[in-house]
């Protein structure tokens, strides 16, 4: 089987892909300007993240001069600032993003109207029959770039491609402030001799089976024999080597749907938790409904937070950035059941808390949500069990180890922060 059995009917596409440069740390970096700062955040060791005073906080962006320091995106604060010691932390703030966002969303829409929110600082434009009105889309894309350091005030990667899949891989060769294409002729040499771990959505499991047949770059991937892969990875091998081979056929989308700003879960606990058994029960009752209501926003989380209240009324709290976006009910409640085994400090439990944030959206991913061989399988129960509890109600159809009633299938309240931050565009 070669490529040309999948080849699309895609020559004639052209798709930008609109990346925010540290996205985060920019606009709070512009913002803190604005309102009279003298240091640019990005000119020194800075980063967005939780509190300091809560060492399991996480980095949720930094400054390219912290990342020299080795600071990475979703590692917790503390082990940051022993690489960094003068790392300065700033809270993040979502209005802002919000704002932020929607002005990036306004200015595209003036060069397409196809563009797609894909999640809070990327974008989606189809440039497709635009040329009669800004030019080539090299001139267009510089064009573009321009105007949003100028007007906007931050810097963005714009990726060039005849689909979405290579219009964002093309934003991610190089960074920051560049656009660079990534066309077909271009992918032998541009995107082949990558790491195979570059090409999206590939992470570490997948990773080691593919190197595990000796696959280390996107080109070993590309020219592999997909009769191989399929043995190896069912459809997610397919799905991988379409990729590799620059294959991707999703549509820039146009209807509105709202993307949260995290999704929450949270339950007072009529008496107090003792055990880890009980309380893994409760957590999952949690996610049955976070991870449910994140499906119906056809929505994947980024990150995992749980949050423990103890019988003082003192309150804690662990989270964790995944490997790839999921909304997966056990993935989740997986991460759910580890974060709680990690930060319980064996005290008397009154409430917990899930949480899940840093959404995306699912169409671009919904093959393969998490690196995993059967994610088909999970995906179809969670499918099932979705559409019986739209029809006939949450509690006709629970999981075996809710049969005492000791903890009800499906627990908890909205959480407080479960608000729209911005309209993505599906």
């Amino acid at each position: 089987m070669s490529a040309g059995d999948f080849m699309i009917d895609a020559a004639k596409r052209t798709i930008m892909h609109i990346d925010v440069n540290s996205a985060f740390l920019s606009w709070t970096a512009v913002y803190e300007l604005q309102r009279g700062a003298t240091v640019d955040l990005r000119t020194i060791p800075s980063a967005v993240g939780g509190s300091q005073a809560d060492r399991r906080g996480v980095i949720l962006a930094a400054s390219i001069p912290a990342k020299k320091y080795g600071v990475k995106t979703g590692e917790v604060i503390w082990q940051a600032k022993q690489k960094c010691p003068g790392l300065v932390i700033v809270r993040p703030n979502y209005w802002l993003y919000q704002k932020c966002s929607d002005a990036l969303f306004e200015l595209l829409q003036e060069y397409s109207p196809s563009v797609q929110r894909f999640s809070v600082d990327e974008c989606f434009l189809d440039y497709t029959g635009m040329e009669i009105h800004f030019g080539d889309p090299l001139e267009a894309a510089y064009g573009i770039k321009e105007r949003i350091k100028k007007e906007l005030g931050f810097t963005v990667n714009i990726g060039i491609g005849r689909n979405k899949l290579t219009a964002k891989m093309a934003s991610e060769l190089e960074k920051p402030d560049k656009v660079i294409t990534l066309y077909p002729e271009e992918i032998p040499y541009k995107m082949w001799p990558l790491p195979v771990e570059k090409l999206f959505m590939v992470g570490p499991r997948t990773k080691k089976k593919l190197n595990d047949i000796g696959i280390e770059t996107i080109g070993d991937l590309a020219n592999a024999d997909l009769e191989l892969l399929k043995s190896k990875l069912k459809s997610y091998g397919v799905l991988v080597w379409q990729y590799a081979n620059g294959m991707e056929d999703s549509p820039v989308r146009t209807g509105y749907h709202p993307i949260m700003k995290g999704i929450g879960n949270s339950t007072t606990i009529k008496f107090d938790v003792e055990d880890r058994e009980t309380a893994h029960k409760i957590l999952l009752s949690l996610v049955e409904s976070v991870a449910q209501r994140l499906r119906k926003a056809r929505s994947c989380c980024r990150v995992v937070s749980i949050g423990i209240r103890n019988s003082q009324l003192f309150s804690y709290s662990h989270q964790m950035r995944l490997h790839a976006p999921t909304n997966i009910t056990n993935e989740i409640y997986e991460v759910a059941k580890k974060l709680f085994d990690e930060c319980w400090k064996g005290d008397k439990i009154r409430g917990l808390g899930v949480r899940v944030s840093e959404l995306c959206s699912d169409e671009f991913i919904q093959a393969t949500i998490f690196d995993d061989t059967d994610i088909e399988k999970k995906k179809a129960l969670d499918a099932v069990i979705d559409r019986v509890r739209e029809k006939y109600g949450d509690y006709l159809i629970f999981r075996g180890v809710f049969a005492d009633r000791e903890v009800p299938p499906i627990a908890g309240g909205v959480g407080a922060e479960d608000y729209t931050v911005m309209t993505s565009i599906l």
